[in-house]
């Protein structure tokens, strides 16, 4: 038997706290939440990896520090009410349910939405709800939202997205752009976003969030 909660601990010291993430409710939330639980099982012994983990269904986990400095930038607080996009299995859902008030959820595949409800449920948490449905379209009739977070890459997001954020609200996204990538934080400030640089990161870009290509006759 693999002992989790050490290589737990051991991606918390060497993965998230030389990150600058120092901010100790995602400490103590990326020390809590199994993330062996929350991956396929043939893939539970490489659940704390230092880099993405595909899931299938064109899903990731994305690495720790990568989330983890996600999750600082967004500064969520324990009144907030958060939307996941594109969560898998349930990893990320998870975490941000023992930082927010309530967490809703989007997946896709009809199977990882089921299983990652049944994942989550099984692990005791009971403040959020996953939804199959299309992650570009998000979620409208539970926002607006606090702060939302997408789990994977991004070239642009929809305005319905962006709609869906509170005035004052944050939006975190990693921008792929040709293979750089980069993560910035988006904050609506009197109905119009404003981006700010956060650090480098990369991610596989998700589908519906590509940018619309211009063909040319």
């Amino acid at each position: 038997m693999s002992n989790f909660s050490q290589r737990r601990t051991m991606m918390v010291d060497t993965q998230v706290r030389p990150s600058d993430v120092t901010k100790f409710p995602i400490i103590e939330a990326m020390l809590s939440v199994p993330r062996e639980s929350y991956v396929p099982d043939e893939k539970r012994e490489v659940a704390y990896v230092s880099e993405i983990l595909a899931l299938g269904h064109s899903r990731v986990l994305l690495e720790p520090r990568t989330f983890a400095k996600m999750l600082d930038a967004l500064d969520i607080a324990p009144d907030e009410l958060v939307l996941d996009l594109g969560c898998g299995l349930g990893y990320s859902t998870a975490v941000l349910a023992r930082l927010a008030e309530a967490v809703v959820a989007i997946e896709e595949n009809q199977e990882f939405a089921k299983e990652a409800q049944e994942k989550l449920s099984s692990n005791g948490v009971d403040n959020a709800a996953v939804l199959e449905g299309k992650l570009s379209e998000g979620a409208a009739q539970h926002g607006p939202y606090d702060a939302i977070i997408i789990e994977g890459a991004v070239e642009q997001i929809p305005e319905g997205i962006l709609e869906q954020l509170k005035e004052g609200g944050r939006i975190a996204a990693i921008f792929m752009e040709n293979t750089l990538g980069v993560v910035r934080i988006g904050y609506k400030i009197d109905g119009r976003m404003t981006w700010q640089y956060s650090f480098n990161g990369a991610a596989p870009t998700i589908s519906g969030f590509e940018k619309t290509r211009e063909f040319a006759l």
